[in-house]
């Protein structure tokens, strides 16, 4: 049975149509990327999935259970987590603070046990401690845990959120862009991290991405948007040489 099924999921924002009858079958543990040129709809897509806008039409559903409508809240409990194409980490907080927060969408503390720091509330935040200083670890952080997040370099922001999309136990797992403007050995080291993280967390990932590199080396599936249609699916090396996606890309050519 698939983990996230997605059918006809379509948004306009006025006129404009951002996705149109976008479609999608993950199964579990499948690493999926969509790409496509600058505003085909790729986030636009994850922002849908997510509850950040609603669908005009379409159906989405994890594990059988429809998301369409739900908040985003409800969303992350139900196992759904992403990264964002522009990071978005609580600035000032800490390292740890940024994953701990996180580890709170699947709380098991009532409101009371957090009023009256019952025993309960008080081995509930150990347990979030050590789970977030042991992330931390792994994603090579350990030494910043006090630091504020706006004082890491690039790269380590972008492990930082990562690690905090982990943190709320996803069984799938958004990816926007998390290899943008690395270098080719960061974006090699960035490729290695998601195949990692994969395997370790029997994860299903859809991936966006225009580090090709990372696309071609971590993608089992490829899905092209363009303007906001579906144009191309398959395999890598399916996709390397498709005429509609070589035409999206880099123009066509017009013959005299």
């Amino acid at each position: 049975m698939s983990l996230l099924s997605v059918q006809g999921l379509s948004h306009s924002f006025g006129g404009l149509k951002a996705v149109s009858n976008f479609n999608v079958t993950l199964d579990p543990g499948e690493l999926v990327a969509v790409i496509g040129p600058n505003g085909a709809g790729k986030t636009t897509v994850f922002n849908l999935l997510t509850g950040v806008y609603k669908a005009d039409a379409g159906i989405v559903t994890l594990d059988g259970r429809n998301l369409v409508g739900l908040p985003a809240h409800r969303i992350v409990a139900s196992g759904v987590s992403r990264t964002f194409q522009n990071i978005r980490l609580f600035r000032e907080l800490s390292v740890l603070d940024n994953v701990r927060v996180a580890h709170y969408s699947r709380s098991r503390a009532s409101l009371h046990h957090m009023l009256f720091r019952t025993s309960h509330y008080r081995r509930e935040e150990a347990r979030v401690r050590v789970s977030s200083e042991a992330l931390l670890e792994e994603f090579g952080l350990a030494d910043v845990i006090h630091a504020s997040a706006s004082s890491l370099p690039y790269g380590r922001q972008r492990r930082l959120e990562i690690a905090r999309a982990l943190a709320s136990r996803p069984r799938l797992l958004l990816l926007d862009e998390p290899a943008a403007g690395m270098n080719p050995h960061e974006a090699e080291d960035m490729m290695r991290l998601i195949l990692h993280i994969r395997d370790k967390y029997k994860l299903t990932i859809l991936l966006i991405e225009h580090q090709m590199r990372v696309v071609m080396g971590a993608a089992e599936r490829i899905i092209v948007l363009h303007f906001g249609e579906t144009i191309a699916e398959g395999t890598p090396e399916d996709i390397r040489s498709h005429p509609a996606v070589i035409e999206a890309y880099l123009g066509r050519e017009d013959t005299a």
